[in-house]
C-alpha cells in the first residue's frame, strides 16, 4: 500500500482522457477524425488533408509559447494552411461539436467509480480541477466530463483551449494552472495515465499519481518510482473509503 499523501496537498488535478473517462487514446482519435471529416466533407475538406491540418494546428497548440491562447494558436496555424475559409469556417467547426461529437462517445469507457471519487475528495476538503490537454473547445471538453458521470461545476477550473496559453507535456501548463488556482505547486497532486503528459508535473513541485488502468507508456520508462495504480489505490493514499 502507498504511504499516505502528506497534508500540503490542498488540491486533486486530474486528467480527463484515460483517466476519468477511460478509452484507449488511438481508438477514440480515429473515431473523433472520422467523425469531423465527415462533418466537413461537404464545406470542401478533403479528410485525409484535414485530418493532417488539425495535427499541424494541435502541433501550434503543443509549441505555443503562451504569448496568445491555444484556440489562438491553433486556428492562425489553421488559417496559415486553409486561408481566410479556414478562420471563416471557425463556426461550423463549433457545430461539429455542438451536434455530432457525442458520437465520439461510443469510443470511451465509463467507470462508476469516478463521480463516487470527485464526490468523496470534495466531501473531505479536498479542492478538484480537470487539468486536461486543452487541445479541445469548452464544448467538447464538457461533453467528455459528463460522458465520464461528472459535471463541468464539480470542478473549479476545467482548461480548455479558449482559456490557456500552454500544452502539455510543457511544466508552464503546470504552472499555469497552479496560479491560476492560487496555489503553490507543492499544494496540488496530479492525477494521469500518461507517463510523458502527466507526471512530468513532478518536475515544477507537484506530487503526482499514475493511474494505470489506461496507462501510456510511449517511451517505456520506469514507472515505479510513481505512487500509482486504479482509484481505490488514489482513494487510499488520500485517506478515504471507496
Amino acid at each position: 500500500m502507498e504511504q499516505p499523501m502528506d497534508e500540503t496537498v490542498k488540491m486533486i488535478l486530474f486528467d480527463l482522457d484515460g483517466t476519468l473517462l477511460p478509452m484507449d487514446q488511438d481508438e477514440f482519435t480515429g473515431g473523433y477524425f472520422r467523425l469531423l471529416a465527415k462533418k466537413m466533407a461537404p464545406y470542401g475538406y478533403d479528410p485525409a488533408e484535414l485530418v493532417k491540418n488539425v495535427w499541424a494546428g494541435t502541433k501550434a497548440m503543443v509549441m505555443n509559447d503562451g504569448k496568445v491562447s491555444n484556440a489562438e494558436a491553433f486556428w492562425r496555424k489553421f488559417e496559415e494552411i486553409y486561408g481566410r475559409k479556414g478562420r471563416e469556417d471557425e463556426p461550423v467547426f463549433e457545430e461539429f461539436y455542438r451536434e455530432n461529437f457525442v458520437g465520439a462517445k461510443a469510443y470511451c469507457g465509463y467507470n462508476k467509480e469516478v463521480p463516487l471519487l470527485v464526490s468523496r475528495l470534495k466531501e473531505a476538503g479536498y479542492r478538484v480541477a480537470l487539468a486536461t490537454n486543452p487541445l479541445f473547445p469548452a464544448i467538447a471538453t464538457e461533453q467528455r466530463i459528463r460522458w465520464a458521470g461528472c459535471e463541468p461545476s464539480d470542478f473549479e477550473l476545467v482548461t480548455t483551449y479558449e482559456n490557456i496559453n500552454y500544452c502539455k507535456p510543457n511544466p508552464d501548463y503546470y504552472r499555469e494552472v497552479a496560479s491560476r488556482l492560487s496555489l503553490r505547486p507543492e499544494e496540488c497532486l496530479m492525477v494521469g495515465n500518461d507517463v510523458d503528459e502527466d507526471m512530468v508535473a513532478e518536475t515544477i513541485g507537484m506530487k503526482v499519481f499514475l493511474l494505470t488502468d489506461c496507462l501510456l507508456n510511449r517511451k517505456e520508462k520506469d514507472i515505479s518510482a510513481y505512487p500509482g495504480g486504479s482509484f481505490p489505490e488514489l482513494a487510499s493514499l488520500l485517506g478515504l473509503d471507496m
